[in-house]
């Protein structure tokens, strides 16, 4: 089926996206391995997390407040280096094909970020995949600086995004809630949309930011290293259905990355500040 710029239908599924799209993905880091990272968010909930060579052992505690019942389970997962003691892992439930988990960990600083990305469910929003943002401390290390939180670093910004030789995207952040993308290059190239995003900061000049689609049925969670803006280094994963509608397919990528532009509105129309 061919690609119609202004018919969203005949628009590719995640999974027409994926070969090859994960050409610039960084080397797997075995370096989590060995280890058991317990993350205790404000709540008080406790998740505990043994990581082996390739999958992690976790059991979920809920704290007051949390609806979730206590759970424990096994997976799959990928983690990458961003930085001197800085890891970025993802894994896809088993027990739940629907959901999956981004987790950044800082074991310099003593801080995590958890992403739970939802096929449905009761997270807020409307997108069919819905994402739900919680930090966190590390149990046993002494918590330094600011937790993650959400930032309006980016806005302003268009930033050029190269997944492979084929594909290549350009991102322009425009608020605390919408950025646009286009396609430069890659079998969506022409294609271009506004979708909703959440920026957080994890240290000066590395942002998490996500992204939830809303013509095709996925988001994604990604991090990146803004601070030599001639050379970005990002690292994510895409979650979502594929084709049928009806299979959660889940895969991580990286991406090379330069600023193009930087927009600088006055004070009275900063988007930063809607």
């Amino acid at each position: 089926m061919s690609v119609t710029l202004s018919d969203t239908s005949t628009w590719l599924p995640l999974d027409g996206l994926a070969p090859g799209f994960d050409a610039n993905k960084a080397p797997l880091t075995a370096d989590l391995a060995g280890r058991t990272v317990t993350l205790v968010d404000d709540r008080g909930t406790r998740i505990v997390h043994r990581f082996g060579e390739a999958r992690v052992e976790w059991e979920y505690g809920p704290g007051e407040g949390d609806p979730i019942p206590p759970t424990t389970g096994a997976d799959d997962y990928e983690a990458f280096r961003v930085d001197d003691g800085l890891y970025f892992a993802q894994f896809h439930h088993e027990y739940d094909p629907n959901e999956a988990v981004s987790l950044v960990i800082d074991l310099t600083n003593g801080r995590a970020l958890s992403v739970i990305q939802a096929i449905g469910g009761d997270f807020p929003g409307n997108t069919a995949v819905k994402q739900l943002f919680v930090p966190s401390r590390l149990e046993g290390v002494e918590a330094t600086g600011p937790e993650p939180a959400p930032t309006t670093s980016l806005i302003g910004r268009r930033v050029l995004w190269v997944y492979s030789a084929e594909h290549a995207y350009e991102h322009v952040y425009l608020s605390p809630d919408w950025y646009t993308w286009q396609c430069l290059a890659g079998p969506e190239k022409g294609l271009a949309d506004t979708d909703e995003n959440s920026v957080w900061q994890i240290r000066p000049g590395i942002y998490v930011f996500a992204w939830r689609e809303k013509v095709i049925p996925c988001a994604s969670v990604t991090i990146a290293d803004h601070r030599d803006q001639r050379n970005i280094r990002s690292h994510g994963v895409l979650f979502g259905l594929d084709e049928s509608g009806e299979v959660p397919t889940h895969f991580t990528f990286g991406a090379h990355g330069r600023l193009l532009s930087n927009t600088v509105h006055p004070a009275a129309y900063d988007p930063a500040g809607a």
